[in-house]
Protein backbone atom coordinates (compact mmCIF):
# COMPACT_ATOMS: atom_id res chain seq x y z
CA UNK A 1 0.00 0.00 0.00
CA UNK A 2 1.49 3.26 -0.93
CA UNK A 3 1.40 6.24 2.06
CA UNK A 4 0.39 8.91 -0.26
CA UNK A 5 -2.29 8.70 -3.11
CA UNK A 6 -4.42 11.03 -5.55
CA UNK A 7 -6.64 9.80 -7.71
CA UNK A 8 -7.68 12.47 -10.22
CA UNK A 9 -7.50 15.18 -8.07
CA UNK A 10 -9.47 18.75 -9.38
CA UNK A 11 -9.91 22.23 -8.05
CA UNK A 12 -11.11 25.13 -9.56
CA UNK A 13 -11.22 28.74 -7.93
CA UNK A 14 -14.36 30.34 -7.41
CA UNK A 15 -13.41 32.73 -10.19
CA UNK A 16 -13.95 29.90 -12.38
CA UNK A 17 -9.67 29.66 -12.88
CA UNK A 18 -8.51 25.65 -12.93
CA UNK A 19 -5.47 25.49 -10.46
CA UNK A 20 -5.09 21.88 -10.40
CA UNK A 21 -6.01 19.00 -13.27
CA UNK A 22 -7.03 15.82 -13.06
CA UNK A 23 -3.59 15.25 -10.74
CA UNK A 24 -2.71 11.63 -10.35
CA UNK A 25 0.14 10.08 -8.23
CA UNK A 26 1.63 8.14 -5.34
CA UNK A 27 4.12 8.76 -3.00
CA UNK A 28 5.83 5.59 -1.50
CA UNK A 29 7.26 5.25 2.35
CA UNK A 30 10.92 6.26 3.22
CA UNK A 31 10.45 8.14 -0.51
CA UNK A 32 10.97 11.46 -1.93
CA UNK A 33 9.05 13.06 -4.94
CA UNK A 34 10.00 16.15 -5.89
CA UNK A 35 7.58 18.39 -7.35
CA UNK A 36 8.75 21.03 -9.91
CA UNK A 37 6.85 23.95 -11.76
CA UNK A 38 7.35 27.32 -11.92
CA UNK A 39 5.80 30.01 -9.39
CA UNK A 40 1.90 30.00 -9.86
CA UNK A 41 1.58 26.45 -11.65
CA UNK A 42 -0.52 25.59 -8.30
CA UNK A 43 2.44 23.33 -6.34
CA UNK A 44 1.54 25.63 -3.49
CA UNK A 45 -2.64 24.72 -4.03
CA UNK A 46 -1.55 21.16 -4.31
CA UNK A 47 0.39 20.99 -0.98
CA UNK A 48 -1.99 22.97 1.01
CA UNK A 49 -5.22 20.55 -0.53
CA UNK A 50 -2.45 17.12 0.60
CA UNK A 51 -2.58 19.33 3.99
CA UNK A 52 -5.87 19.45 4.63
CA UNK A 53 -5.85 22.86 4.55
CA UNK A 54 -7.90 23.66 1.36
CA UNK A 55 -10.99 21.31 -0.22
CA UNK A 56 -10.42 19.26 -3.59
CA UNK A 57 -13.69 19.66 -5.73
CA UNK A 58 -13.06 16.35 -7.84
CA UNK A 59 -10.87 12.98 -7.11
CA UNK A 60 -9.17 11.32 -3.79
CA UNK A 61 -6.71 11.99 -1.30
CA UNK A 62 -5.56 8.91 0.63
CA UNK A 63 -3.13 8.70 3.34
CA UNK A 64 -2.25 4.72 3.86
CA UNK A 65 -5.33 3.85 1.77
CA UNK A 66 -7.32 6.35 4.23
CA UNK A 67 -9.30 8.77 2.34
CA UNK A 68 -8.57 12.52 3.90
CA UNK A 69 -10.35 14.30 1.61
CA UNK A 70 -13.83 13.68 2.47
CA UNK A 71 -13.75 14.18 6.54
CA UNK A 72 -14.73 17.30 8.74
CA UNK A 73 -11.72 18.68 10.96
CA UNK A 74 -12.89 16.97 14.27
CA UNK A 75 -12.52 12.69 12.09
CA UNK A 76 -9.32 14.58 10.67
CA UNK A 77 -7.34 14.92 13.84
CA UNK A 78 -6.03 11.16 14.34
CA UNK A 79 -4.37 11.71 10.63
CA UNK A 80 -2.85 14.97 11.44
CA UNK A 81 -0.23 13.80 13.88
CA UNK A 82 1.29 12.07 10.04
CA UNK A 83 1.01 15.13 8.29
CA UNK A 84 3.47 17.75 8.55
CA UNK A 85 5.15 20.80 6.91
CA UNK A 86 7.94 22.89 6.76
CA UNK A 87 7.08 26.03 4.56
CA UNK A 88 8.86 28.95 2.58
CA UNK A 89 9.18 31.53 5.39
CA UNK A 90 10.35 29.95 8.35
CA UNK A 91 9.24 33.19 10.58
CA UNK A 92 5.82 32.68 9.24
CA UNK A 93 5.53 28.85 11.03
CA UNK A 94 7.01 30.10 14.69
CA UNK A 95 5.50 32.03 17.08
CA UNK A 96 7.42 35.26 17.68
CA UNK A 97 6.19 35.30 21.48
CA UNK A 98 7.45 31.87 22.30
CA UNK A 99 10.92 30.89 23.29
CA UNK A 100 12.36 28.25 21.03
CA UNK A 101 11.91 26.18 23.61
CA UNK A 102 7.77 25.96 23.36
CA UNK A 103 7.42 26.51 19.72
CA UNK A 104 9.55 23.06 19.51
CA UNK A 105 7.43 21.16 21.08
CA UNK A 106 3.83 22.79 20.19
CA UNK A 107 3.11 19.66 17.59
CA UNK A 108 4.22 17.19 20.53
CA UNK A 109 1.89 19.08 22.93
CA UNK A 110 -0.82 18.85 20.58
CA UNK A 111 -0.41 15.36 19.00
CA UNK A 112 2.17 13.91 21.24
CA UNK A 113 -0.01 11.38 23.13
CA UNK A 114 -0.75 9.54 19.55
CA UNK A 115 2.57 9.33 18.22
CA UNK A 116 4.59 6.01 18.07
CA UNK A 117 7.74 7.60 18.54
CA UNK A 118 11.06 5.19 16.87
CA UNK A 119 13.61 7.06 16.36
CA UNK A 120 12.88 9.51 19.69
CA UNK A 121 12.81 8.60 23.47
CA UNK A 122 10.33 11.00 25.69
CA UNK A 123 11.16 11.02 29.36
CA UNK A 124 10.63 14.50 30.05
CA UNK A 125 10.53 17.98 27.72
CA UNK A 126 13.76 19.49 28.47
CA UNK A 127 15.39 16.27 27.07
CA UNK A 128 12.98 15.69 24.43
CA UNK A 129 13.87 19.24 23.29
CA UNK A 130 17.38 18.30 23.36
CA UNK A 131 17.32 15.51 21.34
CA UNK A 132 15.79 17.58 18.51
CA UNK A 133 17.81 20.35 18.47
CA UNK A 134 20.65 17.60 18.07
CA UNK A 135 18.80 16.19 15.23
CA UNK A 136 18.61 19.47 13.45
CA UNK A 137 22.55 20.79 15.25
CA UNK A 138 21.50 23.18 16.82
CA UNK A 139 23.51 24.55 19.76
CA UNK A 140 20.84 23.99 23.02
CA UNK A 141 21.32 27.46 24.28
CA UNK A 142 19.40 28.62 21.52
CA UNK A 143 16.13 26.83 23.00
CA UNK A 144 16.31 30.24 25.31
CA UNK A 145 15.46 32.83 22.59
CA UNK A 146 12.93 34.23 20.73
CA UNK A 147 12.49 33.80 16.61
CA UNK A 148 13.96 37.32 16.19
CA UNK A 149 17.50 36.46 17.71
CA UNK A 150 17.69 33.74 15.19
CA UNK A 151 19.15 33.49 11.66
CA UNK A 152 17.36 32.51 8.76
CA UNK A 153 18.48 28.96 8.23
CA UNK A 154 18.35 28.50 12.60
CA UNK A 155 14.88 29.41 11.96
CA UNK A 156 14.42 26.95 9.30
CA UNK A 157 15.95 24.24 11.46
CA UNK A 158 13.88 24.88 14.09
CA UNK A 159 11.03 24.62 11.68
CA UNK A 160 11.92 20.91 10.65
CA UNK A 161 12.88 20.42 14.26
CA UNK A 162 9.46 20.95 15.25
CA UNK A 163 8.18 18.54 11.74
CA UNK A 164 10.10 15.61 12.80
CA UNK A 165 9.36 15.68 17.05
CA UNK A 166 6.18 13.40 15.96
CA UNK A 167 7.77 11.33 13.59
CA UNK A 168 5.18 11.64 10.89
CA UNK A 169 4.13 9.95 8.07
CA UNK A 170 4.74 12.37 5.37
CA UNK A 171 6.26 15.92 5.70
CA UNK A 172 5.64 18.37 2.73
CA UNK A 173 8.70 20.30 2.11
CA UNK A 174 7.01 23.71 0.17
CA UNK A 175 10.26 25.71 -1.32
CA UNK A 176 12.10 25.36 2.46
CA UNK A 177 14.91 27.14 1.19
CA UNK A 178 13.83 29.47 -1.50
CA UNK A 179 14.05 32.64 1.00
CA UNK A 180 17.61 31.42 2.15
CA UNK A 181 21.40 32.17 0.85
CA UNK A 182 22.87 29.78 -1.38
CA UNK A 183 25.18 28.18 1.64
CA UNK A 184 22.48 28.21 3.87
CA UNK A 185 20.12 26.54 1.09
CA UNK A 186 23.27 23.28 0.68
CA UNK A 187 23.02 22.93 4.12
CA UNK A 188 19.26 22.97 5.01
CA UNK A 189 18.94 20.29 1.63
CA UNK A 190 21.67 18.31 3.14
CA UNK A 191 20.41 18.36 6.76
CA UNK A 192 16.93 17.00 5.23
CA UNK A 193 18.31 14.40 2.68
CA UNK A 194 20.06 12.96 6.10
CA UNK A 195 16.99 13.29 8.44
CA UNK A 196 15.29 11.35 5.77
CA UNK A 197 17.74 8.39 5.79
CA UNK A 198 17.71 8.65 10.01
CA UNK A 199 14.67 8.53 10.49
CA UNK A 200 12.92 6.95 7.59
CA UNK A 201 10.78 9.75 6.51
CA UNK A 202 9.00 10.48 3.67
CA UNK A 203 8.92 13.57 1.57
CA UNK A 204 7.00 15.73 -0.98
CA UNK A 205 9.43 18.43 -2.14
CA UNK A 206 8.06 21.10 -3.21
CA UNK A 207 10.09 23.91 -5.23
CA UNK A 208 10.95 25.91 -8.68
CA UNK A 209 14.39 24.91 -8.44
CA UNK A 210 15.17 21.97 -10.51
CA UNK A 211 18.41 21.61 -9.06
CA UNK A 212 17.40 21.10 -5.18
CA UNK A 213 14.61 18.83 -6.80
CA UNK A 214 17.41 16.94 -8.87
CA UNK A 215 19.52 16.33 -5.01
CA UNK A 216 16.95 15.33 -3.09
CA UNK A 217 14.28 13.41 -4.64
CA UNK A 218 13.84 9.49 -6.10
CA UNK A 219 11.21 10.69 -8.43
CA UNK A 220 10.56 13.87 -10.29
CA UNK A 221 7.22 15.57 -11.16
CA UNK A 222 7.31 18.02 -13.09
CA UNK A 223 3.84 20.73 -12.98
CA UNK A 224 2.64 23.34 -15.49
CA UNK A 225 -0.69 25.47 -15.15
CA UNK A 226 -2.43 23.15 -12.63
CA UNK A 227 -1.02 19.53 -14.45
CA UNK A 228 1.43 17.16 -14.00
CA UNK A 229 3.04 17.30 -17.08
CA UNK A 230 5.29 14.01 -16.66
CA UNK A 231 6.73 11.98 -13.72
CA UNK A 232 10.38 9.91 -14.21
CA UNK A 233 12.95 8.28 -11.99
CA UNK A 234 15.65 11.02 -10.88
CA UNK A 235 18.47 9.03 -12.73
CA UNK A 236 16.26 9.74 -16.15
CA UNK A 237 16.09 13.32 -16.00
CA UNK A 238 18.44 14.30 -18.47
CA UNK A 239 17.05 11.67 -21.07
CA UNK A 240 16.03 12.60 -24.55
CA UNK A 241 12.88 11.82 -23.45
CA UNK A 242 11.94 14.68 -21.63
CA UNK A 243 9.00 16.21 -22.12
CA UNK A 244 9.72 19.62 -24.27
CA UNK A 245 8.74 21.93 -20.62
CA UNK A 246 11.28 20.27 -18.93
CA UNK A 247 14.09 20.51 -20.85
CA UNK A 248 12.73 24.20 -20.60
CA UNK A 249 13.02 23.75 -17.22
CA UNK A 250 16.56 22.06 -17.32
CA UNK A 251 18.04 24.64 -19.92
CA UNK A 252 17.74 27.31 -17.14
CA UNK A 253 20.19 25.27 -14.77
CA UNK A 254 22.53 24.63 -17.17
Amino acid sequence: MSLLELKNVSKTYKNGVPVLKNINFTLEKKECIGLVGESGCGKSTLARCILQLESIDEGKILLNGTSLHDKNEKSLRPYRKNLQAVMQNPASSLNPKLKVHDSLLEPFRQYGKDAILKHFIYTNEKKFADQLMEAVELPRKLMDRYPHELSGGQKQRISIARSISIEPALIVLDEPTSSLDVLTQAAILKLLDDLREQLELSYLFISHDLSAVNMMSQQIMVMKEGSIVEQFAQENLFSEKRHSYTKQLISLFE
